[in-house]
């Protein structure tokens, strides 16, 4: 179901591109365009690429250009916001505004790191020496330290902590991160029994995949956002297909504001 669901997006999203990129040629050689990614096309022809939405679209209250502002078009004159008319998803992403985000993260934490080193460095205390304990000094000391805990194993029940399957949880969020920030609840949950405790899981398998470097967390406002880690990206994610886990930049294992 999940790859049949998957295959008619992807169908529908190359539709809606032909659609809108129909009667739009290059500017250049006059080619032939077709959509490589959200707010990006290709000339068939010259290989050029622009972004449709600021070439071909202009402000409906003055005429104004379109400008990329993060995660919106806004006009480049008055201000007002601009709804793109080329975006499948609704949501474009500005790839130098979050690279340089994460390049100031990265950069934060590596001095953060730098600092702890040297103060633990100026706060290290001398070796101290201890006598060696000698348990048969006392008679019977050993004998009884054992009665302690001969029995420890028949004493406790372990209990089964299988309900949460993390690798499970895991693969379901690799599943659908993005090369740009996704919200952790458009991840859709994996049990409708209890969504609030889905959604803590959510949280702990996100956690998880940014301590091994597969994904980086942001945060804007309430909401965390996941995205694949740009050192493991291998290509852009361009209809909507599952790859491998990467990222764009970010603390690892730790949320970041933006």
């Amino acid at each position: 179901m999940f790859k049949a669901v998957a295959g008619f997006v992807h169908r529908a999203r190359m539709f809606f591109y032909s659609v809108m990129l129909l009667g739009y040629r290059c500017l250049g050689c006059n080619g032939q365009l077709s959509m490589v990614t959200e707010g990006k096309c290709k000339c068939d022809s010259c290989g050029e690429e622009l972004d449709p939405t600021v070439i071909f679209q202009r402000c409906l209250k003055c005429g104004g250009t379109p400008i990329l502002r993060i995660r919106r078009y806004r006009c480049k004159d008055c201000g007002k916001e601009i709804t793109s008319r080329f975006l499948f998803d609704g949501l474009i992403f500005n790839a130098e505004y979050f690279k340089a985000k994460m390049a100031e993260s990265r950069q934060r934490k590596k001095a953060l790191k730098e600092r702890v080193k040297q103060m633990l460095a100026e706060c290290r205390s001398e070796a101290l020496p201890l006598e060696y304990a000698d348990l048969d000094a006392i008679p019977g000391l050993l004998n009884a330290l054992n009665s302690l805990t001969k029995s420890l194993s028949e004493s406790f029940e372990i209990e089964s902590r299988d309900e949460f399957n993390l690798k499970h949880y895991e693969e379901h969020i690799q599943a659908y991160i993005q090369s740009f920030p996704v919200s952790l609840d458009e991840i859709p949950p994996l049990s409708e029994e209890n969504v609030r405790k889905d959604r803590i899981w959510r949280f702990i398998a996100v956690i998880f995949l940014a301590h091994y470097g597969i994904v980086n967390l942001l945060q804007d406002g309430q909401d965390i956002l996941v995205m694949k880690h740009e050192a493991n990206r291998e290509r852009q994610d361009l209809f909507g297909e599952s790859e491998e886990s990467d990222g764009v930049r970010g603390s690892v294992g730790r949320v970041e504001a933006w």
